[in-house]
């Protein structure tokens, strides 16, 4: 006998998830996951904090929903991009580095402020070891395909330099959407982060440590 068929969620539902999942975006990315609960997160999305449960479960639960939403999409995107890249065959440390790292500019500038706010929830979760199993879920496999396109174009090249290189990279990229603040601190009158300075950045440090003698990565303890 087979089992009954899950009834779709109607519209309403889903709106009442996105609207709750919107808000926890928001409020982990601007409080941290120990700074934030449940009952900020109903206010800011208009929900009791029972429909916050039904939909996100515990706040463990709903932070990492709230990763992986779109964490997905993120990833497809930059796949897509890398294939269109390699049809052209143009491609170097530059372009392939590029490709990764102005998706997420992009996905900011064409869809709206959420993705800054995920910016910031990325960087939350590359800070805490408490998230290397979601953070290896959610982003490992694509980044793991660029490395290896970099590797192709230096074999001689060991894994761990490429994947410093990507670290440090990922860390600027974050600075871009979090430390604006900083650099006009350091420099009134600054009013906005340049893109093109910080892919600039990355791509001179990745090629810098692609093309230096040693083998060794030295540790800071």
């Amino acid at each position: 006998m087979s089992s009954p068929r899950k009834r779709a969620p109607s519209a309403r539902s889903l709106e009442t998830k996105r609207r709750i999942l919107d808000a926890a975006e928001r409020i982990f990315s601007e409080k941290g996951y120990d700074g934030s609960n449940l009952r900020e997160i109903a206010t800011l999305a208009d929900v009791p904090v029972g429909l916050v449960q039904h939909h996100g479960g515990n706040k463990e639960e709903l932070f990492a929903k709230t990763v992986k939403r779109r964490a997905e999409e993120l990833s497809d995107i930059r796949v897509r991009e890398l294939e269109k890249l390699k049809q052209t065959g143009e491609l170097s440390v530059r372009t392939i580095m590029d490709c990764f790292l102005r998706t997420h500019f992009k996905m900011l500038t064409q869809d709206g402020p959420h993705w800054l706010y995920y910016g910031r929830l990325i960087a939350h979760v590359s800070a805490n070891p408490k998230w290397q199993p979601l953070a290896s879920e959610c982003f490992d496999p694509t980044t793991h395909l660029f490395l290896d396109e970099i590797l192709k174009l230096y074999p001689l090249t060991v894994r761990s330099r490429v994947a410093t290189g990507q670290i440090y990279s990922v860390a600027a990229l974050l600075a871009f959407f979090n430390a604006s603040w900083r650099i006009e601190s350091l420099s009134p009158g600054t009013t906005e982060m340049d893109i093109e300075d910080m892919i600039d950045f990355c791509v001179a440090g990745m090629e810098a440590l692609l093309t230096k003698q040693s083998g060794h990565i030295n540790h800071i303890l």
